[in-house]
């Protein structure tokens, strides 16, 4: 294989280095392509560029493969916890004993919030999206803590990593307290960090704090599927807000923002509301599988597909097993999910989707186990923030480390050539 790749323009050739990752993964690296030749990429919506080489997650859409710093998805869903999964995404290896101890302890040490922020949630009204509040929230943390992280200190950026992992949980259970009406909860540290979450979302005021293991530990899965996926949208913004030296936090806030959209993180709640409107309609998955393959039809089907995967998501096998499990157990005959298993086996049986490797996603399964633990629709995006936290946190630390440089994209101009200025009274 030549180690180069050679353009061709104009009878003038030029060669560019040819980079391979661990995997074998292919790139042609064209930083010096504008400087040598004049002329720039373009590449609407990044589809074929590589705007980083990182360590952290490798995927293979067309395999369906999805690994953490080399280990499967699946052993780490079946095998470990959220917070040793978070601990191996930022740090590069799974902790032992002793590492994964000091970890907790760092992080219940630093999960008190300044209560000046509780005046601040309470300036949103019940209306609003949670996942406005939360990127308010952690956008406003901050002002709390205005210095800013010294990344050639080992110890400095430690503690705004622990600090960051203990105060966001507290803030996704507020921002869904908020909006139930419940009064605000910091949790108990001795419990879990998963578990801990749970009880700061669900305690009673009334009531003593009942453990429900099935719910803890669909959640602790939920959390892992989720922690990170390569350089994905929201992902790809924390590491360019970052690139300017922002802060950790506002870098977060950034990214929680773009995580917000339905294309993006708020594709869990999507497909809720569709099959929620598919069972209000009668519940006829045959009527809307028709209906997502006529091209003159709006009806878009959520939750199939993926911009990566042109196989099965391997999340999806996990989750639907998990969704399954969950359900049986808690004994719950949710409708909306016989109209989740109608549609996923239509579409597995139907020739048009086969073709096009419309597999069920993510997406598809997490919002109805969400749905089954109590949490309310709109918070579904703010619980895909939550897992993808640790994700975030290793991305913008590696671009840190790495020192890259600030993003900026080049663009085509296809605007208006030069045109004289014209005073107002001759427009």
């Amino acid at each position: 294989m030549s180690d180069t790749a050679t353009i061709e323009f104009e009878g003038k050739k030029y060669d560019f280095p040819v980079i391979m990752g661990t995997e074998n993964e292919l790139a042609i690296d064209v930083k010096t392509l504008r400087g040598t030749t004049g002329m720039v990429t373009i590449d609407p919506g990044y589809k074929n560029t590589g705007s980083c080489e990182s360590a952290i997650t490798f995927l293979d859409g067309e395999k369906g493969i999805l690994r953490y710093r080399g280990y499967a998805i699946e052993d780490l869903a079946e095998k470990a916890d959220f917070l040793e999964v978070a601990y191996l995404l930022i740090f590069g290896e799974l902790p032992n004993s002793e590492q994964l101890s000091k970890f907790h302890t760092d992080i219940k040490t630093e999960s008190h919030v300044d209560e000046e922020m509780k005046k601040i949630l309470d300036g949103f009204p019940k209306s609003a999206h949670p996942m406005g509040v939360l990127s308010s929230l952690t956008s406003a943390l901050v002002a709390f803590n205005p210095s800013s992280v010294d990344v050639s200190s080992e110890e400095a950026m430690y503690n705004s990593i622990v600090r960051i992992l203990a105060k966001f949980p507290v803030l996704v259970a507020w921002t869904m307290r908020k909006k139930m009406g419940l009064p605000l909860d910091y949790g108990d540290d001795s419990l879990g960090y998963v578990e801990n979450i749970h009880k700061m979302m669900f305690k009673r005021p009334n009531k003593e704090y009942a453990k429900d293991t099935i719910a803890i530990d669909a959640l602790d899965k939920l959390l892992i599927l989720h922690a990170d996926h390569e350089q994905n949208c929201s992902t790809s913004t924390v590491r360019i807000v970052g690139s300017s030296h922002a802060g950790l936090f506002a870098s977060l806030s950034a990214g929680i923002s773009a995580l917000w959209g339905p294309l993006h993180g708020g594709a869990n709640q999507a497909v809720l509301e569709m099959l929620q409107a598919i069972q209000d309609d009668g519940g006829d998955t045959k009527k809307y599988m028709a209906k997502a393959k006529d091209k003159d039809d709006p009806f878009r089907l959520m939750g199939f597909g993926h911009r990566v995967y042109k196989n099965f998501d391997p999340r999806a096998r996990i989750i639907k097993k998990s969704a399954d499990q969950v359900l049986g157990a808690l004994g719950i005959e949710d409708p909306i999910l016989k109209i989740a298993k109608g549609l996923e086996k239509e579409a597995l049986e139907d020739q048009y989707f086969v073709d096009r490797k419309l597999y069920p996603n993510v997406d598809f399964y997490s919002g109805i186990i969400y749905r089954a633990l109590g949490i309310p629709v709109d918070m579904f995006t703010v619980m895909f923030a939550l897992g993808r936290l640790p994700g975030w946190i290793a991305q913008w630390r590696e671009m840190r480390l790495r020192k890259e440089p600030i993003g900026r994209p080049r663009q085509i101009y296809i605007g208006e050539n030069h045109r004289a200025f014209l005073p107002l009274k001759k427009r």
